[in-house]
């Protein structure tokens, strides 16, 4: 079952496309008693009602493959005559039909299911054309198969948060009536499970919204498939085969660098199985791949073989995946981590070369280039400046105060004297006399407008 395979159904959950023939449910109290059953047929309900529906169906097909979608096999006994994986067939078989199946598939779901408020269990039956398709996914006329399935959710009733609101009869704004309100499922399953776009009667895909509680016994009694831990319990199992590990040794505060350091070679790992193509197919750690894993992760020899012992303790029942076991956002953060420390490096690294560079600074020997002399010998001797570096100055002071000036005229010592002021025809006029060979500049124009 590949998330492939979910999206394929999920897709014709629309009115144009659905197909479902018949709808069953029961309402059951927190009493754990039967209020209601109903049998519909599907697409003869109100548009309204069967858009609500469509909804409930789709979440039981959302999720996450492998954490809110766990496809569960029956053990063999289940198989036989009389085991549960023939009940389901029975069920399918008949369409939802069958009264006296639909009533002890309730006792059973009422019996072994842990709820304590109000629930609605809902039944739906579909048969589905699967249209051939070429390799490169271009759907053909024909169909190979007709897909016969059913497929359950298991909802939550609540009652409604009290409230003002518009009372039409009596038009008016007052205290509406509180009702019970059907919320998304907590828990579905689809049989026989949609694998490799063909029916898989030997499993059922069973649906999870919480996975930090996925029911397994409920799975067990009520569904007779074997249980399975989600993803997120992966993880958090495989964090505590680290912890347990290092427990009491020498490299008990090393637990997160030893975790991330695992959890960096079964990502290479996924990542070469991408690369490779196969991607989709999982990659099952035995003991032995755990092992090469460790060596890959340069874990010590003392704590090498506590680690091989609680990883076979913890997963002794079921062998986990890689890809569920793998801490994406653990590892996200570490690189973060490393990424912020050699930023920091560089900080450091660019202080310490200023520090130094002032340091230097203050040892430098300041020389006047015109006559040689030695203007800084040392931090304690009083700076004093030359006749050149004072022109320099006051030249760029010149240069700034033009810069606020309408007018800015500068001319030789010599010349200064001759500039007057003079008013003709009611205007201001600078006079500035000048001989013919005098080199003048206006503006960086080497000659008179």
């Amino acid at each position: 079952m590949t998330r492939k395979d979910l999206l394929e159904l999920k897709r014709r959950l629309k009115k144009e496309e659905c197909t479902f023939t018949r709808m069953t449910g029961c309402y059951i109290s927190g009493n754990k008693e039967k209020v209601v059953t109903f049998s519909e047929s599907f697409l003869n309900l109100p548009d309204d009602e069967l858009f609500k529906y469509l909804e409930i169906a789709k979440k039981v097909l959302s999720g996450t493959v492998g954490n809110n979608q766990l496809q569960l096999f029956f053990p063999f006994e289940e198989t036989r005559p009389g085991g549960r994986q023939q009940f389901f067939m029975g069920l399918d078989k008949s369409g939802l039909k069958d009264e006296g199946l639909l009533d002890l598939f309730y006792d059973q779901v009422i019996s072994h299911y842990d709820y304590a408020g109000n629930y609605l269990i809902l039944l739906f039956h579909d048969a589905m054309d699967v249209i051939d398709k070429t390799s490169d996914r271009m759907k053909l006329d024909e169909s190979t198969e007709v897909y016969e399935y059913i497929l359950c959710a298991i909802c939550p009733v609540t009652l409604s948060k009290s409230g003002l609101g518009y009372l039409e009869d009596e038009n008016r704004i007052g205290l509406r009536l509180r009702d019970w309100v059907v919320s998304p499922p907590e828990n579905g399953f689809v049989f026989p499970a949609f694998s490799d776009r063909s029916a898989d009667i030997s499993s059922l895909s069973f649906y999870v919204k919480n996975p930090k509680d996925p029911k397994p016994s409920f799975m067990e009694k009520c569904l007779g498939v074997k249980g399975k831990r989600t993803s997120t319990q992966q993880k958090k199992a495989f964090e505590d085969v680290v912890k347990k590990a290092v427990m009491g040794t020498d490299h008990e505060d090393d637990t997160e660098k030893i975790f991330i350091s695992l959890q960096e070679s079964i990502c290479d790992r996924v990542e070469d199985a991408e690369r490779d193509g196969k991607g989709d197919e999982p990659i099952e750690l035995n003991s032995e791949t755990f092992k090469k894993i460790m060596e890959e992760s340069e874990i010590d020899e003392y704590l090498a073989p506590r680690l091989a012992q609680a990883f076979e303790e913890e997963f002794a029942q079921e062998l986990p995946e890689a890809g569920a076991v793998l801490n994406t956002k653990a590892l996200a953060e570490n690189e973060n981590r490393k990424v912020t420390k050699e930023l920091m490096g560089r900080v450091e690294d660019l202080q310490d070369t200023l520090s130094k560079v002032k340091q230097a600074a203050k040892g430098t020997k300041l020389v006047d280039p015109e006559t040689g002399d030695l203007l800084l010998d040392d931090e304690d001797v009083p700076f004093q400046e030359t006749d050149s570096m004072q022109t320099v100055r006051q030249g760029k002071e010149l240069d700034d105060h033009a810069l606020l000036c309408d007018i800015f005229l500068r001319v030789k010592p010599e010349k200064a004297g001759n500039i007057s002021k003079r008013s003709i025809d009611g205007k201001n006029y600078i006079i500035i006399p000048f001989e013919e060979d005098d080199d003048i500049d206006i503006n960086g124009l080497r000659s008179l407008p």
